[in-house]
């Protein structure tokens, strides 16, 4: 698998939980001016890359619904033109209500795009206004029922819960909407509070309180359990999807695969580099300008490395790891090598196995981050 990720940082507004590479637009020029370096960076790669295809791409922000037609066109235009694309390749567009046309939905289609992401978060109009969304639920519906018509049958819908003064019952809710529906994927997180948010800085100025732990396992136990009910199957932490419509580009991530990042404070995974993009708009536009790559990090990951980063990721999907071809690819044999954190694990009823495969238990997915250092030496 070999995945292309290409992010758009602008929005319309920064939602209040948000602590992605994103900025609300204030020239005119601004969009243009990143789309036409953005097309020069994918020109630096083209002959890296011009024996190999692409089996995903994913557009994400940031708000890349917020691209005008002309815009999407172009962009794709020249990922065409620079790369080799798989036939039957995921093409996915992360959308948001409030920057999203039915006509933006026609040129997605004409342009390949076979995947939407659509952030909702809540069906709560009330708890939508409170964490900084321009949009509301109707907006929301609107935009779905326009995408099934345009004739977009793969559909991804995200949702939150123990957002800020959110009942237990509204979260049921907002799922119970979301299920009727009828997706092909759902992906369910839980607030998380991250630095350099602005509800980072209200819940530390004490302006809401967040749930307990206790409550926050509930919700997550009961997601799992009324998804699996209808017809959504668990195939990683936070995701759900109906039969063969999982992610395939997240799943190359979480497998560990190659993808190659464009854009501003985008990263990228090759052969055994790791890179990141420089974040500020100005230094990643003005590298560009000058013909320079336009990356702050870099680095060559050692043996150990990559098998601790594949650990922590492989687990993260509900199938864990396959234990041969883990193997295989690291040359080492993974169950004498973690033996003592293997059982130590089982014994506790946080991780299983079979034949092929290590994984966390149900158990072990409430508390995954923690049991995941066992395995950093």
């Amino acid at each position: 698998m070999l995945g292309l990720y290409v992010h758009i940082p602008f929005c319309a507004k920064k939602c209040f939980y948000c602590d992605f590479n994103s900025y609300e637009i204030t020239r005119k020029d601004e969009k243009s001016i990143y789309i036409k370096n953005l097309i020069k960076e994918m020109e630096f790669y083209k002959e890296d890359f011009k024996e190999r295809k692409f089996s995903s791409i994913f557009l994400g922000g940031g708000t890349p619904s917020i691209l005008n037609e002309d815009e999407i066109n172009i962009i794709f235009e020249n990922i065409y033109k620079n790369y080799n694309i798989s036939e039957n390749a995921e093409i996915t567009i992360e959308c948001n209500p409030g920057t999203l046309t039915k006509e933006k939905l026609i040129t997605m289609k004409k342009v390949g795009i076979n995947r939407l992401s659509i952030g909702l978060q809540t069906t709560d109009n009330n708890l939508l206004k409170s964490i900084g969304r321009i949009h509301n639920y109707e907006q929301f519906e609107k935009n779905y029922n326009d995408a099934l018509d345009v004739g977009f049958k793969n559909i991804n819908i995200d949702i939150m819960y123990s957002l800020p003064n959110q009942s237990f019952d509204e979260f049921k809710e907002s799922l119970d909407k979301v299920i009727k529906l009828n997706p092909t994927h759902i992906s369910c997180y839980s607030l998380i509070l991250e630095e350099g948010t602005r509800f980072y800085d209200m819940y530390y100025n004490n302006e809401f309180e967040l749930n307990d732990d206790e409550l926050d396992i509930s919700i997550y136990n009961y997601t799992i359990n009324k998804l699996k009910e209808d017809g959504y199957n668990q195939y990683e932490i936070s995701n759900y999807s109906k039969k063969g419509y999982e992610c395939k580009h997240n799943i190359t991530y979480w497998k560990c695969e190659n993808y190659l990042g464009l854009g501003a404070g985008a990263s990228g995974y090759i052969n055994d580099y790791r890179y990141s993009n420089k974040e500020n708009l100005d230094e990643y536009n003005k590298d560009i300008e000058n013909n320079k790559k336009p990356i702050s990090e870099f680095s060559s990951l050692t043996k150990k490395d990559e098998i601790e980063e594949a650990i922590i990721m492989m687990l993260r999907m509900n199938e864990g790891i396959n234990i041969e071809d883990f193997n295989k690819r690291f040359n080492i044999d993974f169950e004498k090598k973690y033996k003592n954190v293997i059982d130590k694990l089982i014994n506790k009823g946080l991780i299983d196995k079979n034949k092929n495969n290590i994984f966390f238990t149900q158990k072990g997915r409430e508390i995954s981050n923690s049991i995941l250092v066992e395995f950093l030496d």
